[in-house]
């Protein structure tokens, strides 16, 4: 059995292969417009409960002009100093090879950090971001699509009995049609986005002509006024704010789609200004009509006869942010089972001339299952929102943890310049943190409870693996002994066997079995390792490195990156320095399946070392995920304690 492992990329190596992502043919209009579409949703989607939530949420605020104006100018320089500077501006520029995210982030800072006596904490941390994302990516679904179909309450209030009906069914679809791929559909994205993002813009300015004086708020004095007369109110109310910048991480996980600029021009040219402008829009609405407009700001703005409308273009605004999560989660899922912190699961491309777009089947089912429990639980975007802040600001904190290496250990920032603008992210990144740790009760205890869960699970499988390689090479045979011994003494046997092995050292097991009980050996014998590298994508002339034994034995290490997906049989007739060409009609390969056996070695507590061996037990097959000829394929049982 083959489990991959993570390691640096040779120094020098191209990584400019076919594969990776190239932004250079498409113009930048085009790739703009796919930004909007699958980049923005989620933060698209904040107005629809963010400014209101911060009135009449779990904190409520007096419907006056110090807090109307205060709340408005926190929004603002909220997507200024976290959005625009911290994520636009600087962590976009920490890309993996142009990919994105905490796992990418991740794996371009492991190998800086090797030596250092907490590199151990800067990989928790990692996955421990991974973990509140897949929290995220439950809520998202659930209070996006509930804040969306809210709307038809508010124009039609006789309608209110569907809203949670309707959410649900609107939700079981779009996790139904995962499994057909979002090729055709994700044409629609761009354009659906864009009237969305025109339609709310329009809204705001409409109400902001009746009263301009909105437009004060964006002077940061507001914000600081609001906390020196209401400091403890203002303070809880970050917890609210921070709402509105949800999805921020989410230009930073995406970039490897459409590529940096791209999503900077959008944000700064369309989708900020629009924000922004419903926003005041809706702070506008507040001085006018008082606390009844709270029931809906967003909906409410609105002319008479045109909230079913605004609900439609919402409602599909909604589903594209869900959309958007859910693809994000097939994604961070198989780069965490490429960098070793997940057992390998099952993936289907659904489209066969994109790499990207993958189904994952059991992430999809378990994701549903939660987002209906979820919208069943707790009934209402307003109460969702609780549970929303929490893996947002933590996942944002994080971030922040690790860019303290980037800047310092990657990019080597003097500390004159480093330590001013950290200090200023901690600060609001912790305060946004702090502010949503008070709603733990509300419900922010379910995102802290999965991420908890989900980091258990990655880092066991982690810490299992590494003991089972560890036990495995304790007992390995050297391999130059065994080819002395065995090469002359047993019986050879025309065609090629292949060994797959986990470690490049010592002999595999499945070779000591096979030649134990059919006593023979094949002519030309290849022990070859998978290896998952700190890179997104390895070039065809990295990917393969091969030495020479003796004897017909061959040393052969496959390289690939974490969003690329092994292809065993491919890498394999790309070879030609190894003999005759690899037939797959004259080759076997030969796995070894490990049963293990909980036991009191040093290693891990019981209850980790037995769910270790329930991953492993109902992990996707070695012979499936490498796409070996399902009849060219021998399995051998073997029992390893760790």
């Amino acid at each position: 059995m083959v489990t991959s492992a993570a390691e640096p990329a040779p120094a020098g190596a191209d990584l400019a292969t076919p594969g990776a992502p190239s932004h250079g043919a498409d113009p930048l209009p085009k790739l703009a417009l796919g930004a909007i579409g699958v980049v923005f949703g989620d933060i698209g989607t904040s107005p629809l409960y963010a400014f209101r939530e911060t009135f009449a949420g779990h904190h409520k605020l007096a419907v006056d002009a110090l807090h109307i104006m205060g709340v408005v100018s926190l929004i603002f320089w909220s997507m200024l100093l976290v959005v625009t500077i911290q994520y636009v501006t600087i962590i976009m520029r920490a890309d993996n090879k142009g990919e994105g995210g905490s796992l990418a982030l991740l794996a371009l800072i492991s190998g800086r950090v090797k030596q250092i006596r907490w590199s151990r904490g800067i990989v928790l941390l990692g996955v421990f971001a991974t973990a509140l994302f897949y929290g995220d990516s439950m809520i998202t679904p659930a209070v996006t699509v509930l804040g969306a179909v809210e709307g038809l309450a508010v124009a039609q209030p006789s309608l209110s009995h569907l809203v949670l009906p309707l959410s649900g069914l609107i939700i079981i679809a779009l996790f139904v049609i995962q499994s057909k791929g979002t090729a055709k559909i994700g044409l629609f994205f761009g354009p659906v986005m864009l009237l969305y993002f025109v339609v709310i813009a329009a809204l705001g300015v409409m109400s902001m002509v009746k009263t301009p004086g909105i437009l004060w708020a964006l002077s940061p004095h507001y914000a600081a006024l609001f906390f020196y007369h209401d400091p403890l109110r203002a303070f809880l109310a970050l917890g609210s704010v921070v709402l509105a910048v949800t999805g921020a991480e989410a230009l930073y996980a995406d970039m490897g789609h459409f590529g940096r600029n791209p999503i900077r021009v959008s944000w700064m040219f369309f989708v900020l200004p629009a924000l922004m402008l419903n926003y005041m829009g809706q702070g506008a609405l507040l001085f006018r009509d008082g606390v009844p407009a709270l029931e809906s700001p967003f909906y409410k703005l609105a002319p008479a006869g045109w909230e079913l409308p605004l609900v439609l273009i919402a409602t599909a605004a909604a589903m594209i942010a869900s959309q958007a999560v859910i693809s994000g989660a097939f994604s961070v899922t198989q780069q965490a089972i490429q960098l070793g912190f997940m057992p390998r699961l099952r993936i289907e491309h659904t489209n066969a001339a994109t790499a990207g777009q993958i189904y994952i089947p059991l992430i999809n089912w378990l994701l549903l299952a939660m987002v209906l429990l979820l919208v069943a639980f707790f009934r209402s975007s307003s109460n969702l929102t609780a549970a929303y802040g929490i893996a947002v600001t933590g996942a944002m904190l994080i971030d922040t943890c690790l860019l303290v290496v980037v800047l310092r250990r990657l990019w080597n920032w003097p500390l004159i310049a480093a330590v001013p603008l950290l200090a200023v992210f901690f600060l609001v990144d912790g305060a946004y943190f702090t502010a949503n740790l008070t709603k733990i009760v509300s419900g922010g205890w379910f995102p802290l409870l999965a991420g908890f869960i989900i980091f258990t699970i990655l880092t066991t499988w982690s810490k299992g693996r590494q003991l089972m390689i560890a036990r495995m090479r304790e007992g390995a045979m050297p391999i130059k002994v065994f080819i002395q011994s065995a090469a002359t003494a047993a019986t050879r046997v025309p065609g090629t066997a292949v060994f797959m092995t986990s470690t490049p050292e010592g002999v595999p097991h499945a070779l000591l079995h096979n030649l134990k009980h059919n006593k023979v050996l094949h002519e030309r014998i290849i022990l070859l390792t998978v290896k998952i590298v700190d890179e997104p994508y390895v070039a065809e002339g990295q990917r393969c490195h091969l030495e020479d034994l003796t004897h017909g034995f061959h040393r052969m290490i496959l390289k690939y990156g974490f969003i690329e997906e092994p292809d065993v049989p491919v890498a394999l007739a790309n070879v030609h320095r190894c003999g005759a060409e690899f037939r797959m009609m004259d080759t076997s390969f030969f796995l070894a399946r490990q049963t293990l056996l909980a036991s009191s070695r040093p290693g891990m507590m019981i209850w980790r070392e037995k769910l270790f061996a329930w991953m492993l037990r109902n992990a996707e097959s070695a012979m499936e995920f490498f796409r070996l000829p399902t009849n060219r394929v021998v399995e051998l049982g073997s029992q390893l304690e760790i």
